[in-house]
């Protein structure tokens, strides 16, 4: 039983990771992730590593900024690690300088400790961010 609840917990958390991001709020990034989180994308071109909150924060604020959308969770898959989850969601939203749509499906790997995530490896399509930024 003590799994099941770290799992609701971890997914809570997650839940308010994806949020927050939409919402470009760092303040409740920092609250819900580890100072020493560490992030990778390898498809983000070019592929990154981001080790440290701080490091994170300064590698996304500019993509959030001119972009704008909202994560929706599709799909969690869970393992025997109650703290490891893996998650499919997409994107909807648009770009701020161009107004085009940005949609995009990711897979993120997502790492707790504490309730707090420390890890995140994220899969996605940075064509399609891109093509939404690219003026016709």
């Amino acid at each position: 039983m003590q799994h099941e609840a770290q799992r609701i917990r971890n997914r809570a958390a997650m839940e308010a990771f994806m949020a927050a991001v939409g919402a470009a709020d760092f303040a409740a990034l920092a609250s819900i992730c580890t100072e020493d989180f560490e992030a990778e994308l390898p498809y983000s071109d070019p592929p990154a590593r981001h080790e440290g909150f701080a490091a994170y924060r300064s590698a996304v604020e500019p993509a959030l900024e001119i972009l704008r959308f909202e994560l929706t969770l599709e799909k969690i898959h869970v393992g025997l690690d109650p703290d490891l989850l893996i998650a499919e969601y997409t994107s909807a939203g648009k770009a701020i300088l161009t107004g085009k749509p940005y949609r995009n499906v990711y897979i993120g790997i997502y790492r707790f400790r504490e309730g707090r995530i420390c890890g995140l490896r994220e899969f996605f399509n940075p064509v399609l961010a891109t093509e939404s930024l690219t003026s016709d």
